[in-house]
Formats: C-alpha cells, sequence, structure tokens
C-alpha cells in the first residue's frame, strides 16, 4: 500500500471513541472506564458557554477531540458559509484536534437548511464542483480533513461513476482523507444490492484516517440508517474485514438517537478494542 494519508500528516491511530452527546454532559468527563479519544458535533460547540463550554474543556484534558461536521455542504451548490467556516477553524484550534471531518453531501438550497445529508450524483461533473471546496476548506481550517461516505436510499440522477469510483476521484483529486463509515456501507450494500466488501476493496483505504461503527433499523424492503441501535453483526464483521486490509485505524462507536445509557455506549467500544486486538494479534 502506498504512503498513506494519515502517514504523509503525521496521524497515528487513536483507539477507539464514542461521541459527546448532551446526555453524557455529566458523566462523561469522570469515567473511569478505557476511553481512548471523543467525537463532537462542532456545529453544538460553535457558540460556547455554561455547561457544553465547561464538559468540552474537561473532555480536552483528558482526551484527543475530533470535531465532525454536519453542515459544512461541502457539495451544495451556493458559496460556502464564510462565518460557519471561521467559527469551525476557532474550534479545532480550541481543542487542537488533529483533524477534522464532514460528510460528502449536501445540506443547504435556496440558503436554507435541509436537515439532512444528502446525496450528490456519481459524476464526474460533481467531482469537479466539490473539490475545489475541499481545497477552500483545507486552506481556511489549516488541517487535515476527511470526507465521509453517507447513506442514500436512491441514486442521484446524472450518475456515470460507480460510488466507491466517486469518492477515490474526490479524496485524490482534492488530497483529503476519508472517513469511513462500516455501517454506511452495509446499509448501502444492502439495500443497493452491491457486495459491501468488494465496495470497501475498491476504495483508495490509504486514505482512510478514521472510521464509525453505529446501527440501523431494518424494515421490510430498507435499511434505515438511525445511529439509534447497537452495532448488527453483520456490520461488527465487515469492521473486522476492514481492519484486515488496513491494520489499526481511529474508530468511533456513532450513537444519536435512541442514546441508551453510557455504559452501554461504552460497553460498544469495548467490542471495537477487543475486535480490534484480536486482529492486531493474527
Amino acid at each position: 500500500m502506498p504512503t498513506s494519508y494519515a502517514q504523509r500528516h503525521g496521524l497515528k491511530p487513536l483507539g477507539v471513541g464514542i461521541g459527546l452527546r448532551r446526555e453524557f454532559y455529566a458523566q462523561l468527563p469522570d469515567i473511569s472506564r478505557p476511553l481512548d479519544w471523543v467525537e463532537i458535533i462542532p456545529e453544538n460547540f460553535l457558540t460556547l458557554g455554561g455547561r457544553p463550554q465547561r464538559t468540552l474543556d474537561a473532555c480536552v484534558e483528558r482526551w484527543a477531540v475530533l470535531p465532525h461536521g454536519v453542515a459544512l455542504n461541502i457539495g451544495g451548490p451556493e458559496p460556502l458559509d464564510a462565518d460557519y467556516l471561521s467559527r469551525l477553524t476557532a474550534l479545532v484550534e480550541r481543542v487542537d484536534a488533529p483533524f477534522f471531518s464532514d460528510h460528502l453531501c449536501y445540506s443547504r438550497l435556496g440558503g436554507g437548511y435541509l436537515y439532512d445529508l444528502l446525496p450528490l450524483p456519481f459524476s464526474q461533473e460533481a467531482v469537479e464542483h466539490v473539490v475545489p471546496r475541499v481545497r477552500e476548506v483545507k486552506e481556511r481550517v489549516g488541517r487535515p480533513f476527511l470526507l465521509e461516505n453517507p447513506s442514500y436510499y436512491a441514486r442521484m440522477p446524472g450518475g456515470t461513476l460507480e460510488e466507491a469510483a466517486f469518492l477515490r476521484h474526490v479524496a485524490e483529486e482534492a488530497d483529503c482523507g476519508l472517513l469511513l463509515d462500516v455501517n454506511n456501507v452495509y446499509v448501502n450494500a444492502q439495500n443497493h444490492g452491491y457486495d459491501p466488501r468488494a465496495f470497501v476493496d475498491a476504495l483508495p483505504l490509504e486514505r482512510v484516517v478514521q472510521l464509525h461503527l453505529a446501527g440501523h433499523e431494518r424494515q421490510p424492503d430498507v435499511l434505515i440508517d438511525t445511529h439509534g441501535a447497537p452495532v448488527c453483526d453483520d456490520v461488527w464483521a465487515l469492521y473486522r474485514y476492514v481492519l484486515e486490509r488496513m491494520g489499526p485505524v481511529s474508530t468511533l462507536i456513532e450513537w444519536d438517537q435512541d442514546i441508551p445509557s453510557l455504559d452501554a455506549v461504552l460497553d460498544e467500544a469495548d467490542r471495537a478494542r477487543a475486535v480490534a486486538a484480536e486482529v492486531g494479534t493474527r
């Protein structure tokens, strides 16, 4: 495998982390259970003050903190939001994040937020639109930047590329990293009828810096990416496959709906750590 994006930027695997959610503000900073790092949704902390700021500061003292955004709108038709980028840059610097991430999607239209992460057409035209915007973000924020593969339920009109090829073109032409959401790979593969392992094999894995693991909802004719359930056995198997291909990589347990106890989320993190350790001893 060629020199990886992480190696070029001096990024080392961080282990296994969980998301800092409001439900965990009181408990998380003082836990004694193993935890390697914390991910935040930056939009929740761009205006700091009060309890969120105190909790974030306490986490920064103990762990690496990585911002993972939902509002960058990297694929949208409108210019990037300069005010948002300024505040994001300040937050990234405040927590001294080794890298930050967002989704390869669009989330704004006509000046308004859509409150969803909508897929782009898998086309060369979309690549050419996104690449200069990624370069602008990298220049403004000044830290390594990752894009996540989103879940989607319909292929957008105008697509001429396979999804993995689209991700490869964007990452290589913009020279950014990838955040590989393993659950999204599985959900998309089931919904659109492709082999998730073949999809992983087609990716530029040397650009993957971080993984997400999450749960989904199974309905009669579709899987819904909810982030509201434990990681299923098939996703754990796919996670193992990715680690066997890549070696150690920073991994997050992502749980955003129907959030259980902090111990339940940490149990999932312990399982991810155990899988990684088992793969690493082979």
